[in-house]
């Protein structure tokens, strides 16, 4: 199922940025939480930002109905971005600075008995120097999930349109 801002402007919808804007394209996710912020988009739905994801996301993502993350990726397949949905599975990658989100959400469901619906938007970086703001190319694939999320919300305004 793909995610619209229609569907996460709800109360029990959280949208998390994950990454760093002092760590150059590792501020995507930061970036467009700002985009949201700034536009006024989905105001009923929680925003958070952080750096990584952290255990403690499990019991905030268990009082949730959908999650969407949102973070940069080094992906060399990635063009541009992505959005794919995540399942809960445990990995090998669970210590305090390495908590994966298919993780996270197996921890919510062993221990809050519950898993959101989540999907993860992924926009590609390129650099991930200690400096503050995007490289050009990582702000152009920025502008194009931008652009997906604002068709997919001009598209569900005009359907509301000819339905009544």
């Amino acid at each position: 199922m793909q995610t619209l801002l229609a569907d996460m402007n709800q109360e029990r919808c959280l949208i998390h940025g994950i990454g760093n804007v002092g760590r150059q394209d590792d501020g995507l996710g930061w970036a467009f939480i700002d985009w949201l912020e700034g536009e006024g988009l989905c105001p009923r739905a929680e925003k958070i930002r952080h750096y990584q994801m952290f255990l403690e996301d499990a019991d905030l993502y268990a009082r949730m109905d959908r999650v969407l993350i949102v973070d940069a990726s080094k992906e060399p397949g990635l063009t541009s971005f992505r959005l794919d949905p995540v399942e809960a599975r445990y990995d090998l990658s669970f210590t305090s600075h390495a908590l994966t989100i298919p993780a996270v959400m197996a921890i919510c469901r062993q221990c809050f008995e519950r898993v959101p619906e989540v999907q993860l938007l992924q926009i590609r970086g390129y650099s991930w120097d200690l400096t503050e703001g995007l490289t050009p190319e990582a702000a152009a694939n920025l502008e194009a999930a931008k652009a997906f999320f604002a068709e997919g919300q001009r598209q569900a305004a005009l359907a509301d349109t000819n339905a009544a």
